[in-house]
């Protein structure tokens, strides 16, 4: 067996901690699904997932993307362990809204896969998924779906009593594969009228071990090694944050920092340096009188920047701010009608100076009006959505390059979605989604211009390009008796004019020439999940299940769409007895030989993992020790859904056997 060397790496989330006030009564709130249930029903009849707990504590990864990835439905970008973004459904990129708190995160991850997300796993609270028609409520272009990342930064609930008390979380870890170290500090204190939030936290790790030897030029590194070349990463930020609290709501603002340094790891010696900070104001009034019941209205103002280095050379410089407002009314009951009726405002700002300034400087403004509305029946509920937006995308050239054109382009789309959760029996439900989407093309789709290495192309925008347009279908079967459970959802996605990245077959820069062209495609597939309680008593024994299978086409040439992830599967055996809980299982990922006739197919492969975890006490404190292994069986594996497994093959695979180990603290 190879030598383990364990350092700290941190894998709880800074969440709201479960805290202690002096009456010694431990504070709880009961998680609640804010992203698919904005009127606050339990079952959800458009499809959502939620990780949050122990099962995001044991899953969080150094990503976004990989964190979720193996949800049914969601696979990663996976641009080496540093950078990735959430795919759902088979789309990516800026189909996909990531949220924070529901406001917009600013960055520039959807530019490229080798930008990261300024979302943190370590940071979070709960993470919520919403996939297919209902995610029109957040915005046109989220025709994929919707991540909302949820934190306690602005508290929206007391957490103490009139006596005020104080309490926070510890997290430490180790861990061996990326030699890798960290820790995390949360406090929160005050009274029943305030709460005061802070939280801060650091994580380092080295190049990541894979079970195949690397070449790697990057400067004190070794020429041949187990390792991902430039791999190695450095994060760290925190947060203040506070709200007082009324008899009928709450008022709210917080201040957070996010910095990061890692390698691009598709090439041996550049390195990208992200900063970003986020002002929020957040309230909501509640219980209101008249047509009026409630009122919660959100401000953001994120201001970005990150900077690719090509050794200790400065190279492209990246920069973002932007601003979003969102306000949203839920209006009295009109007859048996409840529902919510909203503005969004977002604004931001772009520019990229360097060799690899492949898009201008450009401005994007989006207004937006919505409303969501369900309609109880005696067999179930209907509902419906409508969003009309005005989105505004300006090219504003670039002073140091002239290849950059200055122009303008307005946009009026309009999405709308049906759905419908029939009650067929006790424990039995369907559930029924109609949605019609309507997508304005992002600034680089229509205005880029250069080469952008990460994807290994010199990349042309359209500036003609129309709305992207789709319809989307998903039907959805669920069943629940006591622990035992099953979901089965199956959705077909077509698209009029989807916007794509094409070879032109010519040469620019000694680079393939990528043209952004509308085609006609599609998207289908199924997704099924579900929990068998094998023993029940003192011991509980469970048996996980879960699969997913998506297919995306270009209707027009009969061409299988790029990075698609495979038909997979998955099952773990849960066992809980006491204080202990321990899970072992396996994923299946068969080979990907469904790929575009210019793609190369992957290989299947088989990933087991296993975790196990101890809940005790000490004083006023819950101690939570935990270990987890992944990749038990050093299975060497690439990610169809990758990039990189296409423009560097076999210079990224997914990572190799680690072992990690932790302790969270919450008092």
């Amino acid at each position: 067996m190879k030598k383990i060397s364990f350092a700290l790496i941190s894998l709880g989330s800074l969440a709201a901690a479960p805290v202690i006030a002096q009456t010694s009564a431990e504070a709880t709130l009961a998680p609640v699904t804010v992203t698919g249930n904005p009127l606050g029903n339990v079952d959800g009849i458009a499809p959502v997932a939620q990780l949050s707990g122990l099962a995001l504590l044991l899953r969080a990864q150094s990503t976004l993307g990989e964190t979720l990835d193996g949800t049914p439905g969601i696979s990663s970008t996976y641009f080496g362990p540093n950078a990735s973004r959430p795919i759902i459904r088979g789309l990516d990129g800026d189909r996909i809204r990531i949220l924070n708190n529901g406001g917009a995160v600013v960055d520039a991850s959807g530019l490229s896969y080798d930008h990261a997300s300024t979302s943190d796993p370590i940071s979070i609270d709960r993470i919520e998924v919403l996939r297919g028609p209902g995610a029109l409520l957040y915005g046109g272009s989220a025709v994929g779906g919707v991540v909302n990342v949820i934190d306690n930064r602005i508290p929206r609930e007391p957490l103490f009593d009139a006596r005020g008390g104080v309490g926070g979380k510890v997290d430490l870890g180790l861990s061996s594969g990326n030699a890798g170290k960290g820790a995390g500090l949360l406090l929160e204190g005050g009274t029943d009228r305030y709460t005061l939030h802070a939280d801060v936290f650091d994580r380092r790790s080295d190049d990541v071990s894979v079970p195949v030897e690397l070449a790697c030029s990057k400067p004190g590194s070794p020429a041949l090694a187990n390792k991902i070349c430039n791999s190695a990463s450095q994060s760290r930020g925190g947060a203040v944050g506070g709200s007082v609290f009324f008899s009928q709501g709450y008022l709210g603002a917080s201040v957070s920092d996010f910095k990061s340094h890692y390698g691009t790891v598709a090439e041996d010696e550049v390195t990208i340096g992200m900063k970003s900070r986020r002002y929020a104001v957040e309230g909501e009034v509640r219980a209101l009188s008249g047509w009026v019941q409630s009122v919660k209205a959100q401000l953001g103002r994120t201001v970005y920047e990150h900077t690719e280095f090509e050794g200790a050379e400065t190279g492209t410089v990246f920069k973002n701010s932007g601003t979003d407002l969102r306000l949203q009314v839920r209006h009295a009951k009109l007859g048996p009608l409840d529902g919510v009726v909203g503005l969004q405002m977002d604004s931001g700002r772009f520019s990229a100076d360097g060799e690899e300034a492949f898009a201008p400087y450009s401005q994007t403004r989006q207004n937006a009006l919505f409303v969501h509305e369900e309609l109880p029946t005696t067999w179930g509920r209907l509902s419906f959505g409508a969003r009309v937006e005005s989105v505004k995308v300006e090219s504003l050239g670039n002073p140091l390059v002239d290849r950059f054109a200055v122009a303008s382009r307005s946009f009026t789309p309009g999405s709308y979605a049906l759905g419908a959760l029939w009650n067929v029996a006790p424990g039995w439900q369907v559930s029924s989604n109609l949605a019609y989407s309507e997508r304005a093309p992002k600034d680089y789709e229509l205005f880029a211009n250069g080469p952008h290495l990460a994807t290994n192309a010199y990349e042309l925008g359209n500036p003609e390009l129309a709305l992207e347009q789709s319809t989307n279908l998903d039907l959805g079967l669920n069943w629940k008796a006591g622990a035992n459970r099953f979901g089965v959802s199956a959705f077909v996605n077509r698209f009029n004019n989807y916007i794509a990245l094409n070879a032109s077959g010519s040469v620019q820069d000694d680079l393939p020439e990528y043209l952004y062209t509308q085609t006609q495609a599609r998207f289908k597939g199924l997704e099924a999940s579900g929990n068998v309680r094998v023993l029940e008593g003192a011991r509980t024994v469970d048996l996980e299940l879960r699969g997913d299978l998506v297919r995306a086409i270009n209707t027009q040439t009969g061409q299988a769409l790029a990075r698609i992830a495979p038909a997979r599967v998955g099952a773990t055996v849960v066992l809980a007895q006491g204080p202990w809980s321990a899970r072992v299982g396996a994923s299946r990922a068969s080979a990907q030989t469904h790929v575009h006739a210019e793609e190369l197919s992957t290989g299947g492969y088989t990933l087991w993992n296993a975790s196990l975890a101890y809940r005790t006490r000490a004083g006023a404190a819950n101690l939570l020790w935990f270990a987890r292994l992944d990749n038990l069986s050093d299975t060497l594996a690439y990610s169809a859904s990758s990039i990189l497994t296409q423009t560097a093959p076999g210079k990224a695979p997914l990572p190799g056997r680690s072992v990690k180990l932790g302790l969270q603290v919450s008092f």
